[in-house]
């Protein structure tokens, strides 16, 4: 079962490995407009401010910084990536039901698919 934790790192790997798949760079960190420079690498950034995951990696930017970079050696889980991309093709939210209820309920917009 995947945590909010896991949900939002899986969702950055997925965006920051979106042009490696489509072959525009070979690394995420060669992509001009990714935050992976600044996540991974410690490089200033000044459009980008770290977010609470990404500062609950480590107590100081080296050590989050290599935490991060390890985020990145092993593969996301194919049914993950598919329930990713069914999600932001049908602009529904991507979680549990317990998710879903609250983001319906914060928003007032339905987040499950009809039957």
């Amino acid at each position: 079962m995947y945590t909010r934790r896991n949900y939002l790192s899986a969702w950055q790997r997925y965006i920051e490995l979106n042009p490696v798949w489509a072959g525009m760079v070979t690394d995420p960190a060669g992509y001009p407009w990714s935050s992976h420079r600044a996540h991974a690498l410690e490089r200033h950034v000044k459009m980008w401010c770290p977010h609470d995951e990404c500062l609950a990696l480590g107590t100081s930017k080296p050590t989050r910084a290599k935490a991060y970079q390890a985020l990145f050696t092993s593969e996301l889980d194919q049914e993950l990536i598919s329930g990713i991309r069914r999600a932001v093709n049908v602009g529904l939210a991507l979680g549990n039901d317990k998710f879903k209820e609250e983001v319906e309920r914060l928003t007032g917009q339905r987040e499950r698919r009809l039957k």
